[in-house]
């Protein structure tokens, strides 16, 4: 948990002003509660402060082109910035696009495979966790249903793909954390309801 009320604070503006016009993909939830989910996912596994505002700061970099890795040192700090930069599976400079999806979790995947810092893992199992409860929330709603596959740039079969991978390399890499325990059984839940 942050030792510092103020960092937090300034990390959870920083974040909601970054992300001030985003909602969630195929809604119109405020990104904001996103990494705030995460940021108290990360609190409930004994976080420590830079793991925290990690959580909070999880997505700038992938979905804000103004946000550099040094602007998020300078603001919080080179240990916060290192846990974000190993959250990011895209970081492109300004006008440069994203490598295809594909490519960029695989990338991913091979990163939280052997990655030697376990805030990124704790993290990312984290923000993987509050995105599978998601996709389970919107499986289970008889509105969505079935069309929450829809809302991703990958289909259902690669949504899921990546998914499992996640919960291998997690449940490996995290073998006592409830996060992964968690993310297992959740993403079981939306793959046999699916």
């Amino acid at each position: 948990m942050p030792n510092k009320h103020e960092d937090f604070v300034k990390a959870f503006k920083f974040a909601n002003d970054k992300h001030w016009d985003h909602t969630r993909k195929g809604t119109s939830i405020p990104y904001i509660a996103h990494p705030m989910a995460v940021a108290s996912l990360v609190m409930e596994s004994d976080g420590n402060s830079d793991e925290v505002i990690a959580a909070l700061l999880h997505d700038v970099l992938e979905d804000c082109e103004e946000v550099s890795l040094a602007d998020i040192e300078s603001e919080f700090g080179r240990r916060a910035a290192d846990i974000v930069s190993g959250l990011s599976d895209a970081n492109p400079s300004p006008g440069e696009t994203k490598a295809p999806w594909k490519e960029r979790k695989l990338a991913y995947l091979e990163h939280l495979a052997t990655v030697e810092d376990d805030s990124i893992l704790k993290v990312s199992c984290a923000d993987k966790l509050h995105n599978a409860r998601s996709i389970l929330s919107d499986l289970n709603d008889p509105k969505l249903g079935l069309a929450v596959w829809d809302k991703f740039k990958a289909s259902r079969d690669e949504t899921l793909w990546y998914y499992d991978s996640l919960v291998e390399i997690l449940k490996r890499r995290l073998p006592e954390s409830r996060l992964a325990t968690e993310l297992a059984a959740t993403v079981a839940a939306f793959r046999s309801g699916n």
